[in-house]
């Protein structure tokens, strides 16, 4: 079983290289969201600053639900999804090792290109490695919430809206602590709770989300 988790990993990310998956056109809508904020929010280094922590996760967030349509959709179209449900290995462990994948090619760059581009929102100094931080802890959230969604609405063409739809409410609690992490940190506050209360939410959708997918996967059979 193990082995074919592995290959499964291996597939994804493969693919993910090949093809893209929408994953460049994750990176790409982050970078122009926060290369052109600085023109529509004009000069003013206080207001920058003080929006930086908020527009840095909202452009994660959107980045990350790019892509999250074709997490599932792809195999579905070319029965790969059936083939994967009827695998030696538990759905629901299937599923985890595809999201982790998703965040490996989506999340975990979003977390190391952030802190560079704070710079460019006036972000203070002191708030760039808790910035990274939270986002490392906190993208593995919303690729796990979105897979729920994309299993939803697998079977459905053009299900992107809707996903987004179901997906946004449930990343609220992720964008709140995420950012007030970078907050507290950026006006010299421990910023261990919401940090700790940020790392309780992806281990809980760590563990929820794979069952919860795999149920909607089951269901959309029957």
């Amino acid at each position: 079983m193990i082995g074919t988790l592995a290959a499964l990993l291996r597939r994804e990310l493969t693919l993910a290289a090949r093809i893209g998956a929408g994953v460049e056109l994750g990176l790409v809508f982050f970078l122009i969201l926060i290369s052109v904020t600085p023109f529509a929010l004009g000069p003013d280094q206080k207001l920058l600053s003080r929006l930086a922590p908020a527009l840095l996760w909202l452009a994660a967030l959107l980045a990350t639900l790019l892509g999250l349509d074709r997490l599932l959709q792809a195999d579905e179209e070319d029965g790969v999804l059936d083939e994967m449900m009827l695998s030696e290995a538990p759905l629901e462990l299937i599923l985890l090792v595809k999201a982790a994948a998703h965040w490996l090619v989506t999340g975990l760059p979003l977390a190391v290109l952030a802190p560079m581009l704070g710079v460019m929102l006036a972000i203070s100094p002191a708030a760039m490695a808790p910035l990274a931080i939270s986002l490392l802890i906190g993208t593995p959230a919303l690729t796990f919430v979105g897979l729920v969604g994309a299993a939803l609405t697998v079977t459905l063409r053009r299900g992107g809206l809707l996903l987004s739809i179901l997906v946004l409410p449930l990343t609220v609690p992720t964008l709140i602590f995420g950012i007030a992490v970078v907050r507290e940190a950026a006006e010299g506050r421990s910023f261990a709770t919401p940090l700790a209360l940020l790392s309780g939410i992806s281990l809980l959708t760590l563990v929820i989300s794979p069952i919860a997918a795999a149920a909607a996967l089951r269901l959309t059979r029957h």
